[in-house]
């Protein structure tokens, strides 16, 4: 494990930023697409560009106001919880809500808005021209829900998600215009009564370019999978996430991911999907045509790895994907914290997608061709403090590595862009 790595900071301008979690990606004209949450009724999340180049930020537009609910005293759209997916100078991604009421101590969709503002209509799905500069409102998700997860198959311009808290399966037609609701997938999701129908959601979904199928997952631990045409959702019979190796769980109780896989991608050499298991930090490789899945390393910081517990993320980590080689899986993770020889202990238990307790952040880099492991030590600002909630990852093609993380800004606590130089420099 090296020394550590210096991360550097930046301030987009929006100084109510809350966490975020996925909305950040590269694109091909080089620039990082990336939206910081808001938790305020009246201001939604903001969309922003940053140039790689000019080492410049531009500010794109408010997620309310693109979405056409601007003015229209409903809560609006506080946040994106998804990646931006890329077909024809285009990106794809879609709208959260941003503001929960806390009923029964769980954070849910807000059914007595404060005010005279009137219910959550419904997350967007958006596209945005990156030639023109152009935003599309082009569907809005049913049941006046948000969208917590999505995956497109940029090949055949179709998007697949699913909703919060009932956890719909929504599967639209970029090119028809037609969006089909395949039904829920998980009882009744994170709306559901711990103990009973509560089911925490897939927050990872991966097409297989090959047939057009999308893979995803349940809390059960079963594999789901859609296939156009079909709708409905099916399952693989011959293989399974009930490991050992992942832990046992109560499917019906919050406060982790369950047996359900935490992030997912599609690797196109070896036509193979490779995820990791949030709360064990398990890589694993899954062959959906063989229905075959395999455990690689446990890919956690290398402190993790020697303490033998559990990270203090209660859900795991989203920041995991594979690099531009093709070759080198990227995996901001967390690693203990030590005091006087003593590891910082969080708390046992959470009951909602959260950090237990403070811990450092790691950059974990996993060389497939030659099974290398590297730790690149813990992360910090320039002045010591540590970036935290970390649940995003996109890396450049100079190899820098960027996320969203928590900072001080002017004695506030916001969430904001983060940079970390190349690892493999």
């Amino acid at each position: 494990m090296k020394n550590g790595l210096t991360a550097q900071r930046y301030y987009s301008g929006f100084e109510l930023a809350h966490d975020t979690y996925n909305a950040l990606s590269t694109a091909s004209d080089g620039n990082v697409y990336y939206v910081l949450s808001s938790e305020h009724i009246e201001i939604g999340g903001q969309f922003y560009r940053y140039n790689p180049e000019r080492d410049s930020i531009t500010h794109i537009g408010d997620l309310t106001e693109l979405c056409g609910e601007k003015g229209e005293n409903v809560i609006g759209q506080g946040k994106s919880h998804v990646e931006f997916y890329e077909s024809d100078m285009q990106l794809y991604f879609s709208t959260h809500v941003g503001i929960y009421e806390t009923i029964d101590g769980m954070d849910r969709l807000p059914e007595n808005p404060p005010g005279d503002y009137g219910l959550y209509r419904g997350g967007h799905i958006l596209s945005y021209d990156m030639s023109t500069g152009d935003c599309h409102d082009l569907a809005l998700v049913p049941h006046g829900e948000g969208m917590v997860s999505m995956t497109m198959d940029v090949d055949r311009n179709q998007i697949y998600g699913i909703t919060w808290p009932t956890g719909y399966f929504i599967h639209y037609d970029v090119t028809k215009d037609e969006l089909y609701d395949i039904g829920p997938i998980a009882h009744k999701g994170e709306g559901g009564t711990p103990g009973d129908d509560f089911r925490v959601l897939c927050r990872s979904l991966v097409v297989d370019p090959r047939s057009g199928t999308v893979y995803f997952s349940n809390a059960e631990g079963d594999i789901l999978t859609y296939k156009p045409g079909n709708k409905a959702v099916d399952k693989l019979e011959e293989v399974h996430l009930r490991l050992d190796y992942f832990g046992e769980y109560d499917p019906t109780r919050p406060g982790n991911m369950s047996y359900n896989w935490r992030k997912v991608f599609w690797h196109p050499g070896e036509e193979v999907i490779y995820g990791v298991h949030g709360n064990s930090g398990y890589l694993f490789r899954l062959d959906p045509q063989k229905e075959k899945i395999e455990l690689v390393e446990r890919i956690t910081s290398e402190p993790s790895r020697k303490s033998g517990f559990y990270d203090q993320f209660s859900y795991g980590y989203l920041g995991f994907t594979l690099g531009p080689d093709r070759e080198t899986i990227y995996y901001l993770t967390g690693g203990p914290i030590y005091r006087e020889g003593k590891r910082v202990k969080g708390k046992d238990e959470i009951a909602k997608g959260a950090a237990r307790g403070l811990e450092n952040l790691h950059l974990v880099t996993y060389h497939l061709p030659t099974d290398r492991y590297r730790d690149h030590g813990p992360i910090f600002y320039e002045d010591g403090t540590r970036p935290t909630y970390v649940n995003s990852i996109a890396v450049g093609a100079g190899g820098h590595v960027y996320t969203l993380a928590r900072m001080e800004h002017e004695g506030k606590t916001i969430q904001d862009l983060v940079k970390i130089p190349n690892p493999l420099a």
